[in-house]
C-alpha cells in the first residue's frame, strides 16, 4: 500500500489544521485510529452490546466471544504462552501500578532494591518511589551513556543478589532508546529478580516476542497502536501472576462471596474486576489485526527509514540541538537555541503540523539533559519523507520568527 493509500485509512488525517494540510507527528503521545478500529466499536454498540461472562443469551454470547476474541489476539501478537497471562486495564499506567500494587508492595521489604533508569516515564518512576516508602525499599538508577544509553556492563554493576526488581522502558518516549530488554532480563533473573518492561512505546513500532525476550511483566497501551484509548494489556508469566493479589475487588473478579470471606476467580479474570472495557479490548482486537496486515517488522524499517531522513535534514538546520541516540525509535526529540520549545510547537502548529512540546512525563530525563522541556516529532506508518520536509520548513519559519523577536 502506497503512503496515500494508508492514510486515507486514518479519517482524522484527511484534514486542513490552520489552513494547511495536517501533518501529524505526534504518535508517540497517541496514534491515529483507522476506519476499521472504529468501525469494529460501532458495530458492538450497534449489534452487539451487552455485558460479558454473565448473561446467557445471544447479545451476551457475542460480546463475550468478542471480548475474549480480543485476547486471543494479543496472546499471539505478542506470543504469550496463555490468554490467560493476558489482562485487560485501563492502559499502560494501569498496568505498572498492578504490578506495583499486586506483586512488589507483597514481596519486596526493607534492604530490598528496585533497578530503573532515568529515562522512565513517570509512569514506570512513580510507583516504584511508591512502593519503596511502603515497603522499605530502595530505589537504584542505572547509569546512562552521554548519548542516553545504557550498557550492559553498567545493568551489571547495579543488579545485584539486593535486586528484587528491573523496571525498564522498552523504547524511551524522549530519547527514542531502544533497550536491550532480553539481555536484561538474563542478568536480572541470574540474580533472581524480576524484570518490569514499559512496552508503550515499543509494541506499537516493532514486533514484540514476550517469550523470547523473557520478561516477567510487559504492559502497554492500545491508544498507540491504532487501537481506542482506555484500553491496554499487563502481560505476566502465569506463575508470577497467581501469586499476585488483585487490586480491584467486587463483581465480575470472584469465585466465591461469604460474608466474612472470598474468593478469586483464575487467571486473567481475577485481575477484572467490575464490567470490562468490552468496546475497548474489541477494538484494541480489531488494531492488532490492521497492523498485522502491514506486518510490524515492515513497520519498524519503515519508521527507521523517516527517522534517519528526519536526524538528517534536521541536523543541516542551524541552532538546532537532537538529543538521544544515533540508532532510535521512530521519534526526534530536539530544541531550537534560544526557543522555548511550547513557542516552537506553536509556530507549527500554525503551519498545520502537529508535534509534541514539555517534558513528556520525563522530568527527571530532563534534568539528566539539563533541559526544562523539549520538543519532539514522532512517526509511524502513516509518515514519510514529505512530513519531515514540512517540519523541517516549519522549524525554519520558526527561527526566522523568533530570530526576528530575539
Amino acid at each position: 500500500m502506497t503512503i496515500k493509500s494508508i492514510r486515507e485509512e486514518f479519517p482524522v488525517l484527511n484534514q486542513e489544521v490552520n489552513g494547511h494540510p495536517l501533518v501529524y507527528l505526534d504518535s508517540a503521545a497517541t496514534s491515529q485510529k483507522p476506519i476499521s478500529v472504529i468501525e469494529s466499536m460501532d458495530a458492538y454498540y450497534r449489534n452487539h452490546n451487552s455485558n460479558v461472562h454473565r448473561g446467557v443469551h445471544t447479545l451476551g454470547t457475542r460480546a463475550t466471544d468478542q471480548y475474549e476474541g480480543a485476547r486471543e489476539k494479543v496472546k499471539q501478537f505478542i506470543n504469550a504462552r496463555s490468554t490467560a497471562e493476558v489482562i485487560f486495564t485501563r492502559g499502560t499506567t494501569t498496568a505498572l501500578n498492578m504490578v506495583a500494587y499486586g506483586y512488589a508492595r507483597h514481596f519486596l521489604k526493607e534492604g530490598d532494591e528496585i533497578a530503573l533508569t532515568q529515562m522512565e516515564h513517570h509512569s514506570n518512576i512513580i510507583p516504584w518511589q511508591q512502593v519503596a516508602k511502603y515497603t522499605g525499599a530502595t530505589l537504584k538508577y542505572i547509569p546512562m551513556e552521554e548519548d542516553g544509553t545504557i550498557t550492559l556492563d553498567s545493568v551489571r554493576s547495579a543488579v545485584s543478589d539486593n535486586t528484587k526488581m528491573v523496571a525498564m522502558t522498552h523504547v524511551s518516549n524522549v530519547l527514542g532508546t531502544i533497550n536491550p530488554i532480553k539481555e536484561v532480563a538474563k542478568i536480572a533473573h541470574e540474580h533472581g529478580a524480576i524484570i518490569v518492561v514499559d512496552g508503550a512505546q515499543g509494541i506499537p513500532h516493532m514486533q514484540v516476542d514476550v517469550q523470547d525476550l523473557d520478561c516477567d511483566f510487559y504492559a502497554f497501551s492500545g491508544h498507540k497502536m491504532c487501537g481506542p484509548t482506555g484500553v491496554g494489556v499487563l502481560y505476566g508469566k502465569k506463575a508470577i501472576l497467581e501469586k499476585m493479589e488483585p487490586v480491584e475487588f467486587g463483581g465480575e473478579m470472584i469465585d466465591f462471596v461469604d460474608l466474612y470471606d472470598s474468593t478469586w476467580k483464575e487467571l486473567p479474570w481475577k485481575f477484572e474486576g467490575g464490567t470490562p472495557i468490552i468496546a475497548g479490548a474489541i477494538g484494541l482486537g480489531a488494531a492488532i489485526d490492521f497492523l498485522s496486515e502491514f506486518g510490524m517488522d515492515n513497520i519498524a524499517e519503515h519508521e527507521q527509514k523517516i527517522t534517519k531522513y528526519a536526524q538528517e535534514k534536521l541536523s543541516e538546520v542551524d541552532g538546532i540541538t537532537i538529543y538521544g541516540p544515533k540508532e532510535r525509535g521512530g521519534l526526534v526529540t530536539f530544541n531550537i537555541d534560544g526557543v522555548h520549545p511550547h513557542d516552537t510547537a506553536t509556530v507549527l502548529d500554525a503551519e498545520g503540523i502537529a508535534v509534541r512540546a514539555g517534558h513528556h512525563c520525563a522530568q527527571p530525563l530532563m534534568k539528566w539533559l539539563d533541559v526544562t522541556a523539549t520538543a519532539r516529532a514522532s512517526f509511524y506508518l502513516y509518515n514519510d519523507e514529505s512530513d519531515v520536509d514540512r517540519l523541517v520548513e516549519g522549524i525554519r519559519r520558526a527561527k526566522e520568527y523568533f530570530g526576528d523577536v530575539i
